[in-house]
C-alpha cells in the first residue's frame, strides 16, 4: 500500500530512488508493515516466540491461570504496569502508523477531492478526521470499561485499595493504545511532511500526551486516569467533530454549534478538577505528599494550558470575524461612491442625454465625452 503524495503537493511520476526521503515517505506504510510482520511471524516460530510475544502480548499479569482440563477458560488475567510495556508500546505505535496511513488513504483523501478544499483547510480537515476517529473510539472503549467496573453510581472504586489497582486485559490495552498513539505522532511529523512553523504544536500535543499518560499509568494511578481520560475525549471528539462541520459548512449555517462545544468545554474542565481533587486530595492517603503534588499540578496545569489555548482562539476567532465585516463594510463604501460619482456626472447632463444614460450605458459615456468637449 504505497502513500500519495503528502497534502498540497503534486506527485511526480518518476520513481524516487530507494532508501531516499521521498522514497520512505511515500512507501512508509508499506515499510512499517513489514517491520510489523517480523514479529507477528517471530511468534510463530519457537526459537523467537518468547522474545516476539513480548511486543505483541500484554505482559505483567498477576494472577491469570493457566487453563486445564478442569477449567479450560481459566480465570481472568490481571494486569499490572511494568517496564516490559515499552516493547508493546513501539509494536503497537506500528500498527497506529498503519492505520493512520489507512484512514488517511483511503478515507480521507476520497472525502476531501470531492469537497475542493484550499490547502489550509485541507491541513485542519485531515487533522480532525484523524483526531475524531481516535477520539470516538478511546471515548467508546473508556465508556466501556468504566460501566464494566461500575464506576458509574460508586466512585469509591476509584481509589479503593490503592496502590494495588491491577487491571484486566482490556483496561491495560486502552493505555498501551493511548501511549502507542500519542508516540505515533512524532515520526507522522515526518512522513507527512509538516512544515517546521506547525510542528511545535503537534510535538506538544504529542509529548505531553504521552508524559501525563505514562505518568499516570505507571504509578498506579489508571482507575482515575481511565475516567478524566474519557471525559477529556468526548469534549475533543465534539469539537474536532464541529470544526469538520465548520470545515465544510461554506454558508455558516451551523455556526451556533461553537457555543455547544463552549458550554461542553467549560463543564467538562470543572467536572476533571472536581474529580481530580476529590479522588488525589481527599480520598487516597497512601501516598506521598510529592507524588499528590505532581499529580494535581499535572492536571490543574493541564486545565489552565486548555482554557488557555480555548480563549485564546476564542479571541482570534473575533478579531478574524471583525475584520472580515469591516473589509465588507469598506466594499460597500466604495460601490456606493463609485454609483454616487456615476450619479453626479448623469446629473451634469442635459435631460435629454440623462434619458438616453439611463437606456443605453454606452451612450451614456459618449454623452459624457461631449459634454466634456462643449
Amino acid at each position: 500500500m504505497a502513500i500519495k503524495a503528502g497534502m498540497g503537493r503534486k506527485s511526480s511520476n518518476k520513481n524516487p530512488p530507494f532508501f531516499s526521503h521521498e522514497f520512505v515517505i511515500q512507501n512508509h506504510a508499506d515499510i512499517v508493515s513489514c517491520i510489523a510482520m517480523i514479529f507477528v511471524v517471530g511468534i510463530m516460530l519457537q526459537p523467537t516466540q518468547s522474545l516476539a510475544s513480548t511486543f505483541v502480548a500484554l505482559r505483567h499479569n498477576v494472577s491469570g491461570a493457566d487453563p486445564n482440563q478442569e477449567n479450560p477458560m481459566g480465570v481472568q488475567y490481571l494486569y499490572t504496569a511494568g517496564w516490559k510495556d515499552a516493547c508493546a508500546v513501539f509494536f503497537y505505535t506500528l500498527i497506529c502508523i498503519i492505520m493512520h496511513a489507512i484512514l488517511q488513504e483511503y478515507v480521507l483523501d476520497k472525502i476531501s477531492k470531492k469537497l475542493h478544499l484550499s490547502k489550509f483547510k485541507l491541513s485542519r480537515f485531515n487533522e480532525s478526521g484523524q483526531l475524531v476517529v481516535f477520539y470516538a473510539m478511546s471515548f467508546l472503549w473508556g465508556l466501556d470499561l468504566i460501566v464494566r467496573e461500575q464506576y458509574i453510581g460508586n466512585l469509591q472504586r476509584m481509589w479503593e485499595g490503592y496502590p494495588d489497582h491491577p487491571m484486566i486485559f482490556l483496561h491495560k490495552m486502552f493505555f498501551i493504545i493511548q501511549l502507542a498513539y500519542y508516540a505515533h505522532m512524532l515520526p507522522e511529523l515526518y512522513f507527512q511532511k509538516v512544515k517546521k512553523d506547525e510542528q511545535k504544536p503537534k510535538i506538544q500535543h504529542a509529548v505531553g500526551g504521552l508524559f501525563m499518560i505514562g505518568v499516570a499509568y505507571f504509578l498506579g494511578f489508571q482507575r482515575i486516569a481511565l475516567v478524566l481520560l474519557t471525559l477529556h475525549y468526548f469534549c475533543e471528539f465534539v469539537a474536532h467533530a464541529f470544526q469538520l462541520v465548520d470545515i465544510v459548512d461554506k454558508e455558516g449555517k451551523f455556526a451556533k454549534l461553537r457555543l455547544v462545544h463552549s458550554g461542553l468545554f467549560i463543564l467538562t474542565r470543572f467536572a476533571t478538577m472536581v474529580l481530580s481533587v476529590l479522588t488525589l486530595f481527599y480520598s487516597i492517603d497512601n501516598i506521598s505528599q510529592s507524588t499528590r503534588v505532581l499529580m494535581l499540578s499535572m492536571v490543574f496545569g493541564l486545565q489552565g494550558y486548555l482554557f488557555f489555548d480555548f480563549i485564546s482562539n476564542f479571541l482570534r476567532s473575533k478579531r478574524e470575524s471583525s475584520s472580515e465585516e469591516r473589509a465588507k463594510i469598506v466594499v460597500s463604501a466604495d460601490k456606493s461612491e463609485k454609483s454616487k460619482k456615476q450619479k453626479k456626472k448623469e446629473s451634469d447632463l442635459p435631460e435629454a442625454d440623462q434619458n438616453s444614460a439611463q437606456s443605453s450605458p454606452k451612450a451614456a459615456g459618449n454623452n459624457v465625452r461631449k459634454a466634456k468637449v462643449k
